[in-house]
């Protein structure tokens, strides 16, 4: 997986948990569990460093989709997406091996192999 892959999967890993920060239902949940939700600036930070390493085309393709879906990059287990769970056509496949980040047909979303 090239590198700015690998870095769009840990955007999308802090954006889901600044979400779940900013959810009160889940910061409730998970005080009520005794965990302590705290450290919301330093992922915020985090973010921003982060999406600073990712080229411009690339980061507002998943901003544009990260807006849309809960999750935006996927990778492709079996010849589904594991997003919409749409079966990948064949051909699919022969562009994966060239290690692009493709998208599904039926939802979108930016699919890799991992």
């Amino acid at each position: 997986m090239k590198e700015e892959y690998r870095l769009l999967v840990a955007l999308q890993d802090l954006d889901i948990m600044i979400r779940e920060m900013h959810d009160a239902s889940t910061t409730q949940e998970f005080e009520n569990m005794g965990f302590k939700i705290e450290g919301l600036d330093e992922l915020t930070q985090a973010r921003s460093d982060l999406a600073a390493k990712i080229p411009t085309m690339l980061l507002n393709r998943y901003e544009r989709l990260a807006g849309h879906f809960k999750v935006a990059i996927l990778p492709v287990t079996g010849d589904k997406c594991l997003g919409c769970f749409v079966k990948l056509p064949t051909s699919f496949f022969s562009a994966a091996l060239r290690t692009e980040l493709l998208t599904c047909e039926n939802c979108g979303r930016m699919l890799y192999i991992p």
